[in-house]
């Protein structure tokens, strides 16, 4: 009798050695998100998305620093919007503040 206990014993382990953990824990649902920085190697405008949501696409004038995130609505389709950078004192203004310091002098 003592012999079936110590098959089931050892079977049941093996068993438990080469489960696939479940939910959260799986390698499946653990993926590594694809996220690059804008960046452009020649162009002056480039576009890019943040994050994995196809919500977060951007588009950026690498000349003087303007973002503008594109959108989509039903009557007029895909568009680009302006992002406004927020600058001293509170106040927002459609370039950063390092580019409109230097356009100043």
């Amino acid at each position: 009798m003592r012999c079936p206990k110590i098959f089931f014993l050892v079977l049941s382990t093996s068993f438990v050695a080469y489960a696939q953990p479940l939910g959260i824990l799986s390698s499946e649902g653990r993926q590594e998100s694809k996220k690059q920085v804008l960046s452009s190697p020649g162009g002056r405008f480039v576009f890019g998305q943040i994050s994995d949501s196809g919500k977060d696409q951007f588009m950026l004038d690498t000349k003087t620093g303007r973002l503008w995130r594109l959108t989509e609505r039903g009557d007029i389709g895909m568009y680009l919007i302006n992002i406004p950078y927020c600058i001293a004192e509170g106040k927002y203004a459609p370039l950063p503040e390092q580019t409109i310091n230097s356009a100043d002098k």
